[in-house]
Order: C-alpha cells, then structure tokens, then sequence
C-alpha cells in the first residue's frame, strides 16, 4: 500500500491499493461516525462496483443508499445536482452523515460540490474509479459543476476526508477513458517531473501504472499543501487546460473528451510558446509524440482566434488579464499573465 497525506486545514490520507474497493467501509469508518452514507455514482460505474463498495459499507455499521445518474459530462449541471440534494432528504442525511463519490471526474466533482453545499456542507469521501480521476481529480477539493457559458464556474473549495484508489478499477475502463487519463498524466510531466515524462517516452505507461499514480498525486499534494485555495502556486496544475477547457466549450462538450482537450492544449500553447523563444526548442514535439503514443487527439479544425476567444470567463482570469502556464522546459513551468487587450496580439 502506498499512502499519502495531503497537508491541508483539514489533512487527509490517500490509500493507492489494488483491493482496497473491498475494504471501503473499514477506511470510512476512520475518519467519520456517520450512521448514514449515501454512495452517488453514475450509470457506468455503479452496474460494476457499487454492490461491493455498498457491502464493505454496511458490514462496518454503516446505513447506505444508492444515487446513480446517467453518465456523462453534459449531466454535469446544477438540475444533477438538485436531484442529489432531493436523494439526502429523502434518506434523511444529517450534517453529521456522509457522502461517497464512487466513479470519475464527472461523479467526484458534482458529488463533492452537493456535499459541499447540502445543509451547508456534510462530509464526503472519493473513490476515484477513472485514471483521470486518480491522478488528478479526486485530490485536491476543488468542486464544481458546469454552465452552459463554461466549465467549471460553480463550485465549491471541499477537501475530502479520505480518499481511496483502487488500480485495478483501471481495468474495467474503456481504452478511450484510458487515454483521456492520459493528457492529465502528461501534464504532470511536463510541469514537475522531467523524470516521468521519459518514463512515459521510453516505457508503456500501463507497465508502472501504479507508480504514475502516486507520483502525479504527490506533486498535486504537494501544489495543493501550499496553496489550497488556488490564489498563487496552485495555477501551474491548469498547464494545457485555459485552451483545453475552450476547445471543450467550442465542441459543445461532446465532441472531445477533457483529458484529450488538456492533452491538445498543452501542446498548442507550447507549440506557440517556443516559437516565441519561451520554451526550449523540440518540446513542442515531444508533448505531440506522447499524444501520438496514446492516441490523443492532435489536432483541432478550430482556429487559433476561435480558441482564444472561447478563453474569455476562464476561472484564471482575474481583474484586466489572465494567467496562462507556460514551460521553460519538460518538467519545469511557470505562470505567465497577459493582459485581456493583449492576449489576442501575443497568440496571433
């Protein structure tokens, strides 16, 4: 087993186990007395390991219900959530009960943003299914749900008590959902760890997944321990995603997966960024090889001006401009602010 703690107000472990599902209950049980937990999940995940998760809950005392919503991102909205909110008054959850969020990024962040906000906030625990999930989403406690005008614009800061990852959920998943992982993994290396990033390069990413989870959840502990409420550090962790969450809004979030869209938009924003001299020449290149590798998407039929304007209301801007995260070089990255009148200019 390899655990990691996550040093916020609120300190929380991270188990990586293969079998840990099993055991869920047992590890619950730790960090709350709750008599009630309500297991959210999506119409995917919980046909495979609901009944699991819901057994290991009630053998340790615990009383559970079972939310499950259609899958997908377009169900990531307020009207998913407010079914959520009807699904704890109808079980009778008390601020003193607790919530499981059982599947990916979709499943975490909603349930997470219903724990937040449901009688002012109740305790709720991540079970990250997704590798998506595992090497990003599920740490951290960033909450949220879609609007029609952009990703992610409400949401609530909900650092989870405990969250528990279980690899071999990674061989249930749709190839696709591996590779959408991928752009997350990717990113990860070309931020923090130039190690990681040969790795991928050299080796099948599959081979050592176990380790690509931890290392890409101790950077993000580490990132998240010193800037918790993302208002300085923690905005290296959006490298790929200003462009990445446009191309989303421009494909009606449908026709591209956020993984891939993090994945393209690293390598755009690089592609532009050394051939203004910021970034070390051919990485560029390597960040494409790797998409390649994975069978990410490379390309968009968008053009640079459509992706640029999609990036207006993005979570990063603040006051006249907006941080954008750029590479010195694979494995080192530092926050970039432009002006709103002159981001059009710099990426013409």
């Amino acid at each position: 087993m390899k655990i990691i703690n996550v040093k916020t107000n609120d300190s929380y472990n991270v188990y990586i186990e293969r079998g840990i599902l099993s055991e869920t209950g047992k590890y619950v049980r730790k960090v709350s007395r709750a008599v009630r937990a309500a297991i959210i999940s999506d119409s995917n995940v919980a046909p495979i390991y609901a009944e699991r998760v819901e057994k290991s809950l009630r053998e340790n005392g615990f009383e559970t219900s079972l939310f499950v919503f259609e899958a997908g991102e377009e169900r990531k909205r307020l009207s998913t959530v407010e079914q959520m909110y009807a699904h704890f008054f109808d079980n009778d959850m008390t601020r003193s009960d607790i919530v499981v969020a059982l599947g990916g990024g979709v499943v975490g962040d909603m349930a997470g943003y219903a724990a937040a906000s449901y009688l002012r906030g109740i305790d709720f625990v991540q079970i990250p299914t997704s590798l998506l999930a595992q090497v990003d989403s599920s740490v951290g406690g960033k909450t949220g749900v879609d609007l029609s005008v952009g990703k992610n614009l409400v949401g609530a800061f909900k650092q989870p008590k405990t969250v528990l990852i279980d690899p071999d959920t990674l061989d249930t998943l749709p190839q696709k959902f591996f590779n959408d992982g991928m752009g997350e993994v990717i990113k990860y290396g070309c931020i923090r760890s130039r190690t990681l990033f040969e790795r991928l390069e050299k080796e099948n990413a599959m081979d050592f997944i176990d380790d690509i989870i931890y290392e890409c959840i101790s950077i993000k502990s580490l990132v998240v321990e010193h800037d918790a409420l993302d208002t300085g550090e923690r905005a290296i962790l959006n490298f790929g995603h200003t462009f990445g969450h446009a191309l989303e809004k421009l494909y009606n979030y449908s026709g591209i997966t956020h993984g891939e869209a993090v994945g393209l938009g690293a390598y755009l924003i690089t592609k532009i960024t050394e051939k203004k001299g910021i970034t070390e020449a051919g990485s560029a290149d390597r960040i494409y090889k790797l998409l390649k590798k994975y069978d990410m998407t490379t390309s968009t039929e968008f053009p640079i001006d459509d992706i640029v304007k999609a990036t207006r209301g993005d979570k990063k801007s603040s006051g006249k401009g907006i941080s954008f995260i750029f590479l010195r070089s694979i494995g080192d990255c530092f926050i970039y602010r432009i002006e709103n009148s002159e981001v059009k200019g710099f990426f013409a």
